[in-house]
C-alpha cells in the first residue's frame, strides 16, 4: 500500500472562519455543493472534482471550494458518503473501523463516476481532481487513461494501494505532512519511487512543523499551520493552471 488506512487524525481538526458562496445542486440523487468562478479569470473547459475527507461537504471543504472557484475554475464536491459524513472531533470510542466498512470501493466508485459524467455532460473537456485523506484515493484511482480525470492533486492521502499509483497517466501533486502516521516518510519515498515508474510529470511537496489533515483542518491561528495550508493550496492551483489549461 502507498498510504496507510484512515485512523482517529482524519477526523481531528479546526473549523474555519468564511462565508461558503457556493450552492447546494443534485447530480442525479447525489447531494454535491458546486462553486463557479465570477471573476475576471475563468477557465471554461476545465473543472475540478473535490474529492473530501471523511468530514465530506462542510465548512472548510466548502470554503476552499470557493477558493478554487476564485481561481477560475468551477468546482464541485460531491457527497461521497450519502449523507453519512462524519463531525469533526469524534470521540475517541467512535467505531472508525465500522464507518469506514460501509465507504467502500463498491459504494464510492460510482458516485465518482456519476459525478464525473454530470460534469462532462456539462460540456466540460478537461477535469483535475483534488483528494483529501480518504479522498485522494479516489483522485488516484480515477487517474489512470480513460477513467475520466485528466490531473490529480492529492494531499496527506489515505488508503492508497501501490497498484493504484501504478496505474495512472495524468500528472499528479502530493502535498505531504512532516508528521502523518498515514502516509509517513517510508510511503512517501515508496511513493516517489512508483511514480519515476509512470513516467508521468509528479510532485511531492513536505511541509515541515504540520501533521495529517493540514491542508483542510489545522489550526490557522497557528502561524507555522496557515502558511503550510495556504501554500498546499496554492500548489495545487499551481498544478492545475500548468497541467489543465
Amino acid at each position: 500500500m502507498a498510504s496507510h488506512p484512515p485512523a482517529q487524525c482524519c477526523t481531528v481538526g479546526v473549523k474555519h472562519d468564511g462565508e461558503p458562496t457556493g450552492k447546494s445542486i443534485k447530480i442525479g440523487n447525489i447531494e454535491a455543493y458546486v462553486a463557479e468562478p465570477t471573476g475576471q479569470t475563468i477557465h471554461k473547459d476545465a473543472a475540478i472534482i473535490f474529492l473530501p475527507d471523511v468530514i465530506g461537504i462542510w465548512q472548510n471543504s466548502q470554503l476552499m471550494a470557493d477558493q478554487f472557484a476564485a481561481n477560475g475554475y468551477y468546482t464541485i464536491i460531491p457527497d461521497l458518503f450519502r449523507g453519512d459524513a462524519l463531525k469533526i472531533n469524534r470521540p475517541h470510542d467512535f467505531d472508525f473501523p465500522g464507518w469506514l466498512a460501509k465507504h467502500t470501493v463498491e459504494v464510492v466508485d460510482p458516485i465518482v463516476e456519476k459525478s464525473l459524467a454530470w460534469l462532462k455532460e456539462q460540456g466540460f473537456k478537461k477535469i483535475g481532481s483534488v483528494g483529501y485523506c480518504f479522498g485522494a484515493k479516489y483522485t488516484i484511482r480515477f487517474l489512470p487513461k480513460g477513467k475520466g480525470i485528466d490531473v490529480g492533486y492529492v494531499a496527506h492521502p489515505s488508503f492508497v494501494e501501490e497498484s493504484e499509483l501504478a496505474a495512472i497517466a495524468g500528472p499528479l501533486s502530493i502535498a505531504a505532512a512532516e508528521t502523518d502516521q498515514i502516509f509517513p516518510a517510508e510511503k512517501r519515498h515508496k511513493s516517489e519511487t512508483i511514480l519515476v515508474e509512470t513516467k508521468q510529470p509528479y510532485q511531492i511537496n513536505l511541509y515541515s512543523g504540520v501533521a495529517h489533515g493540514f491542508s483542510v483542518r489545522c489550526d490557522t491561528s497557528k502561524k507555522i499551520e496557515k502558511f503550510a495550508k495556504e501554500q498546499a493550496f496554492l500548489q495545487a492551483v499551481s498544478w492545475f493552471d500548468e497541467h489543465l489549461i
